[in-house]
């Protein structure tokens, strides 16, 4: 491991080695309360607390199961770097704030719901600004990239990191790195100020361009040192961050004194950890107008079906959170909720059902969901775009022929359907109020921490809190919605359509909900957070 660090008291293990006040100390002899000893990742104690093992995760361990999920920082590998006074202390900005700081000790717990004899469980460190930094502002240069699909907001947080290194650290030397990751090795890069980027958040979509794939980590790394960036700021989803990951090795395995900080974009919200993903709101909030248009199409002829094809391709938020804000959808769609069509208590009987009680319907279904249905689907399975994921059939499309055919070829009832994908509308909208605050913050804490030193760390919000989490964290898995979770009761009992699943997959589902009893998706709701705490 980076570091493994075991304590009786954690919160003294938690200061980053490389300066005065935030120095990380060896245990005295004997062994004092306040003490903690530093071991290699095969358990061994080592004479210093710098130790780089490459590719491990950085731990420390305190009492009462304590454990902390820290980010690299650039003592880890670079020794005796120097430190500067963080200028915030002297910006008028700041002024106003009762402490400018963020206490070194400070981390946020992951789960918040707990037994009374709970372990303390995981912790990341909180994110915000240091007393001490490690760049002079006249040193910085960096960079930001834009890789993967559109999401709203993209814009918005490519404004703040400019805007904060400039206001807040007097940094005046920011590149834009066009067209995803394959722009570093093409050189590709357009200056970024205040000015130029001052309305950008206005506009859907990214000024810098993006794109899928073009990950080499050598030439991207070599362009970055040949460039002097000492600063670059990655904004992407899973497979954008697998990428930064990647990229960070590589420049601690170089030993540059280079800082990787990750913003982690996806429309899906399927990154785990964080409360939930930058343009996920602005998502929820312009598909609930394709289902306001299936709603009004539906109800206004005799039997009507509105279909309506929104993203989530391994994970169905966005089509849960807009059924739930719209009111009027009596079937919600998502990739892990299996369903079939043909028989007692399947699809069609559900529709049939419906249109005799109500005389219209509207369904919302996730582009990843039933995608095992198409048999055309088994051609593509093997298929992959440039990020690696799978290329998926046009379910919605097919569901919307399928109901066609069954009403008219095995039932009497005449049906007039309507299909609405507004996949690609929603996510190249602006970014609403909400998605414009949240990004803001994001932008300023990544900031923060590369200042500060830290590197090899995706920021996002964890129960509220800003958060510096590492990048094997948010890439081991993907957000999914729990389906044995009080969430999906709840949009079950909004809609009251079947559950469709057997009690074959009750059952086997009901593993997950042991392990999401304390991190459920109520989060989503009851954390209508209060970003602005941070």
């Amino acid at each position: 491991m980076d570091s493994v660090y075991s304590s009786s008291s954690a919160i003294m293990s938690l200061k980053p080695p490389g300066s005065d006040s935030n120095s990380v100390v060896t245990p005295r002899s004997g062994g004092s309360r306040n003490s903690f000893t530093s071991f290699s990742g095969s358990g061994h104690k080592v004479g210093s607390p710098r130790v780089v093992m490459e590719n491990k995760p950085k731990i420390v361990v305190g009492d009462n199961g304590y454990v902390l999920e820290d980010v690299p920082h650039f003592s880890d590998y670079i020794p005796n770097l120097p430190t500067y006074t963080n200028p915030l202390q002297d910006n008028h900005a700041y002024s106003v704030v009762k402490q400018y700081f963020v206490n070194v000790d400070d981390t946020v717990a992951q789960n918040i719901v707990v037994h009374k004899n709970s372990p303390r469980g995981i912790h990341f460190r909180r994110a915000g600004p240091r007393q001490r930094v490690y760049f002079e502002a006249e040193d910085v240069h960096a960079c930001i990239v834009t890789c993967g699909g559109l999401c709203p907001g993209l814009n918005t947080v490519i404004r703040e990191i400019v805007c904060g290194l400039h206001h807040m650290y007097g940094v005046k030397k920011v590149s834009g790195i066009t067209g995803g990751y394959k722009g570093f090795y093409s050189r590709n890069t357009i200056p970024l100020t205040p000015k130029s980027v001052n309305d950008i958040h206005k506009r859907g979509g990214t000024i810098l361009g993006t794109s899928r794939g073009g990950h080499d980590k050598s030439k991207i790394v070599d362009s970055i040192q040949d460039r002097g960036i000492n600063q670059v700021y990655i904004i992407g989803g899973d497979g954008t961050q697998k990428g930064a990951s990647v990229i960070y090795e590589e420049i601690k395995r170089r030993g540059l004194k280079v800082v990787v900080a990750g913003i982690p974009k996806t429309i899906d919200n399927d990154i785990p950890v964080i409360d939930k993903s930058f343009g996920f709101d602005s998502a929820v909030e312009e598909a609930q107008r394709a289902i306001n248009a299936a709603h009004v199409e539906s109800e206004s002829i005799e039997n009507g079906i509105g279909v309506v094809k929104v993203m989530g391709r391994n994970s169905g938020f966005i089509a849960m959170y807009a059924t739930l804000a719209s009111r009027d959808v009596d079937c919600c769609l998502i990739p892990e909720s299996p369903f079939y069509l043909e028989g007692p208590g399947g699809l069609f009987e559900y529709i049939e059902k419906r249109l005799k009680e109500n005389g219209h319907m509207v369904i919302v279904i996730a582009e990843g969901a039933g995608q095992e249905l198409p048999s055309e689907s088994i051609n593509s399975m093997a298929k992959q775009d440039a990020s690696g994921n799978k290329l998926l059939q046009d379910v919605g499309l097919w569901i919307s022929q399928q109901i066609k055919d069954h009403f008219s070829k095995r039932s009497k009832m005449a049906i007039n359907l309507k299909y609405i994908d507004p996949t690609y509308m929603i996510r190249a909208i602006p970014s609403n109020g909400s998605d414009n605050v949240y990004c803001t913050l994001l932008a300023q804490s990544a900031v923060h921490g590369a200042m500060a030193g830290y590197t090899g760390f995706t920021v996002g919000p964890v129960n509220g809190r800003h958060s510096y989490i590492p990048f094997h964290t948010i890439n081991e898995k993907q957000h999914k919605v729990v389906i044995t979770d009080r969430m999906w009761a709840r949009l079950l009992s909004s809609t009251n359509q079947p559950s469709f699943l057997r009690t074959k997959d009750v059952i086997e589902d009901k593993g997950d909900e042991e392990i999401q009893e304390h991190c459920s998706d109520d989060n989503l709701v009851n954390k209508e957070i209060s970003y602005t705490s941070n």
